[in-house]
């Protein structure tokens, strides 16, 4: 088996002591593991890397019959310059980016107060709001559209940011990962807390919340995500030009003549571009929020 040494120095005497740890070995469960998830990753990157080359194709090179991944006159920023020219794309990302960021930040604050509660409140009907809530999570968003839709008719708010973000911060999925979260951490903290004559609130806000960071940033990344590439709901609910959110801008300025695929690819790159960003900066607290917290199985 093969050894690493480590250095360490001893303050006492000066002298350094060697530790020797043993290096992980390559199973082939491992190796096979490895192979599988590389596989699978070139079968994600491959249509990511067309859509990239198409995009900065011309149109007649994108839309020949005859494939190639090195179009013949070269590589061209026409599509993304048609992309610009025809549409407000600062003014849509900023609407996308603070919509999303409002719908992330009530969603957290009203799924961690309802998932604790859940896990460490006794009150009559709990059990029965828990089922409503698992219930919840199985029912398709586009069939809640229609009554969302008079319901934001009715309070005066379509065509208003409001109509975007207010129905997107209900999130059982969320309360239901937040509430197992919750129910792993020790009771021993609280009760020693109320000992001290700590309220309810205080121990949520300095005991739980600073322990549960790691499922609050997961959870915060897969609520901005969604709401960032929700298309659906912002297309019904407003009309607005100075309101539509990225995706839904982005499809306005398609054209009618035809499929013009350099620039749906890069109408698509641009969408994506912010969240690869966000994937890029906080990729560690997604794994780990995947890994650790339950994500996974839900």
């Amino acid at each position: 088996m093969a050894i690493s040494t480590l250095t360490r120095s001893t303050p006492a005497t000066g002298s350094s002591q060697v530790i020797r740890q043993p290096r992980k070995k390559w199973t082939v469960g491992k190796i096979a593991a490895v192979t599988v998830a590389a596989f699978i990753a070139v079968l994600w990157l491959i249509p990511f890397a067309w859509a990239t080359v198409t995009a900065f194709k011309s149109e007649a090179d994108a839309s020949a019959s005859k494939v190639s991944w090195f179009p013949p006159s070269g590589f061209t920023f026409d599509a993304f310059i048609n992309v610009f020219q025809a549409g407000n794309i600062p003014l849509w990302t900023w609407n996308s980016l603070y919509t999303s960021a409002a719908i992330t930040a009530i969603t957290l604050v009203i799924s961690a107060l309802i998932a604790y509660a859940l896990s460490r409140i006794e009150f009559k009907g709990k059990k029965v709001l828990m089922v409503v809530i698992i219930a919840a999570i199985i029912v398709p968003p586009p069939v809640l559209m229609i009554p969302l839709f008079y319901q934001m008719l009715a309070l005066k708010m379509i065509d208003t940011s409001w109509a975007i973000i207010l129905p997107q911060v209900i999130h059982p999925a969320m309360v239901f990962v937040l509430k197992k979260f919750f129910d792993q951490i020790p009771h021993e903290l609280e009760e020693a807390a109320v000992m001290d004559g700590a309220s309810r609130l205080r121990i949520f806000m300095q005991i739980v919340l600073p322990l549960s960071r790691p499922i609050l940033a997961a959870v915060a990344i897969f609520v901005f995500i969604g709401a960032w590439n929700n298309f659906l709901w912002p297309f019904i609910s407003t009309n607005d030009d100075s309101l539509l959110t990225l995706p839904v801008g982005l499809q306005t300025i398609k054209s009618a003549y035809g499929v013009q695929y350099a620039q749906n690819m890069a109408s698509a790159l641009l969408a994506a571009l912010p969240l690869i960003v966000v994937f890029l900066f906080f990729q560690r607290q997604i794994i780990k929020g995947v890994a650790t917290t339950g994500l996974a199985g839900t």
